[in-house]
């Protein structure tokens, strides 16, 4: 029987053989892409940051399968709070989760319990303490369910996107953000962006207060639409484009003056961010419930502090409420085609 166990041990022995090739396992060709993308999202950071760097923790699981590297800054010159981790997991479908996913995307499974799945990604968040610059968020993931007996994937999705957070808003700095990465998707689809640019409004909601989380991206979810090479070639050029998406936006904006109260407003938003990430966030949910789960990496992405205020009401006509009503309201910032 090919257990979690079996299938890392197997994967284990063909990455001491040396850099993984492009005619190895799918999970191993984006297990080697978002440790590099991390690397590389770290040393651009640090460049903008300053004298601080991220602190790195890795972490295994011997006993279960799987691994992972955790970055995190706190309390640097540009950034509050800023977190980038990968992870690699080895682990079994629970009878409910199994049975869930049997009844959803995965009608052709075994009906059968304690499935393997291996699932490897990177998710990111960036908190400047400059109100004037926005959070920025970014995950992206590959997930596989093997056949209990033979290994061979049963199911396979990619999933991911990227979304821009503001506390203020500069309508030049969302233009430029869905620029990037409606470039990135038109190499594969041109009608992607659009999809993924609707998914991101849909998905970063705070329902229960009626707004999104911010001025959105892309998202996508269970994607398996075309090859996985096309798909992963997706996620490389959608990966590959976060520093320039962002990190022109950072530069020209954490050195801008602010007052304590944009700080206020800031702490306001920050705790509608940490809403959304334990409310609604399916990707916190299942790495909790996932066994053995790194708590500090899923949680990393929440900020330092925040602040949540009784009834709390903009001013009318403020910089505040100009926000406000864009996440109430969603625009398209670009031309979908």
């Amino acid at each position: 029987m090919a257990s979690k166990l079996a299938v890392y041990k197997q994967d284990q022995l063909l990455r001491a053989n040396g850099p993984i090739q492009n005619d190895a396992p799918m999970r191993l060709r984006m297990e080697a892409y978002v440790k590099d993308l991390q690397n590389r999202i770290v040393e651009g950071i640090e460049k903008v940051e300053g004298n601080k760097k991220f602190e790195r923790t890795s972490w295994k699981r011997p006993d279960h399968g799987g691994e992972g590297m955790t970055c995190v800054i706190q309390d640097g010159q540009v950034m509050e709070k800023a977190g980038v981790a990968v992870s690699v997991v080895y682990s079994e479908l629970s009878k409910e989760a199994a049975h869930q996913m049997r009844h959803d995307r995965g009608k052709s499974l075994p009906d059968r319990d304690h499935l393997p799945f291996f699932v490897t990604g990177i998710s990111q968040v960036m908190h400047p303490k400059n109100p004037n610059a926005p959070t920025v968020h970014l995950n992206y993931r590959y997930f596989e369910v093997f056949d209990p007996d033979t290994g061979m994937p049963l199911l396979w999705w990619f999933g991911g996107g990227a979304d821009l957070t503001p506390i203020y808003l500069f309508e030049e700095d969302c233009i430029h953000f869905h620029s990037i990465y409606k470039q990135a998707c038109d190499l594969i689809d041109p009608d992607f962006y659009g999809q993924f640019k609707k998914n991101c409004d849909t998905y970063f909601c705070n329902t229960h207060r009626g707004e999104t989380r911010g001025i959105g991206g892309v998202f996508f979810d269970d994607l398996d639409t075309k090859s996985p090479e096309d798909l992963f070639t997706l996620i490389r050029a959608l990966g590959d484009r976060f520093l320039p998406s962002y990190v022109p936006i950072l530069e020209k904006r954490h050195a801008m003056p602010y007052t304590e109260a944009m700080v206020e407003w800031q702490q306001i938003r920050r705790g509608r961010y940490v809403e959304f990430n334990l409310i609604w966030d399916r990707g916190t949910k299942f790495g909790l419930q996932t066994p053995c789960a790194r708590v500090e990496s899923i949680l990393m992405t929440l900020p330092l502090t925040a602040r949540w205020e009784y009834m709390y009401q903009v001013k009318p006509n403020s910089k505040e409420e100009e926000l406000e009503s864009v996440l109430k309201h969603p625009r398209d910032w670009i031309p979908l085609h």
